[in-house]
C-alpha cells in the first residue's frame, strides 16, 4: 500500500482496491467530491503527467534508464567526497550501489557500459585518495585495510 500526498495531508492508496472507481484510482484513492476544485484539477494534471512519464519509461530501453540511475550514484558519491570534511561512509554506499549494478549486469548495459565501468573505476580511485588524505599523518600505510588500494565494499568491520 502506498500513499498520496495532497495539500490536505497524506492518504493511503491501494491501487488494487476493487471498491475504488476509475476516477478515484486516477486521483490516488481520494474521491473527487472530497477535493476542492483546485486540488482536483492539480490531482488530475499530476495523474496525467505520471501516466506520460510511465509511457516514456516503458518506451525507453531499460539499459538507458538504468545507466542514468547508475550515474546518479556516481554523482552522489562525488558530492559526499567533495564535502569538507568528506563523508566517506555515505560515499561508500553510493559507490557500492554503483558497483552492484555495473558488476552484476555485464554485457547488459548497452552502449553506456564502458563509460559506467570507467566512471566506477574513477570514483573508486577518488575515494581511496580522499580516504588516504583524511588519515592522521602519524598513521602508517599498513595500519589501514585500504592501504593496499582496496576500495569500498559496503561491508562494515565488525
Amino acid at each position: 500500500m502506498s500513499s498520496l500526498w495532497t495539500p490536505g495531508g497524506e492518504h493511503p492508496v491501494d491501487p488494487d482496491d476493487p471498491t475504488l472507481t476509475t476516477s478515484e484510482k486516477e486521483l490516488g484513492g481520494m474521491a473527487p467530491e472530497d477535493m476542492s476544485p483546485e486540488d482536483r484539477q492539480r490531482a488530475e494534471e499530476l495523474a496525467k503527467e505520471m501516466a506520460a512519464v510511465q509511457e516514456q519509461l516503458a518506451a525507453a530501453p531499460a539499459a538507458i534508464v538504468v545507466a542514468n540511475h547508475v550515474m546518479g550514484f556516481y554523482e552522489l558519491a562525488a558530492i559526499h567526497l567533495s564535502q569538507e570534511p568528506s563523508n566517506l561512509a555515505e560515499a561508500a554506499v553510493a559507490i557500492d550501489a554503483m558497483a552492484g549494478v555495473v558488476e552484476k549486469l555485464p554485457g547488459r548495459l548497452g552502449e553506456a557500459e564502458a563509460t559506467l565501468k570507467d566512471a566506477l573505476h574513477q570514483i573508486r580511485m577518488v575515494y581511496v585518495k580522499v580516504e588516504q588524505a583524511a588519515r592522521p599523518s602519524d598513521a602508517t600505510d599498513t595500519d589501514h585495510p585500504d592501504a593496499a588500494g582496496e576500495e569500498p565494499t559496503g561491508e562494515e568491520d565488525g
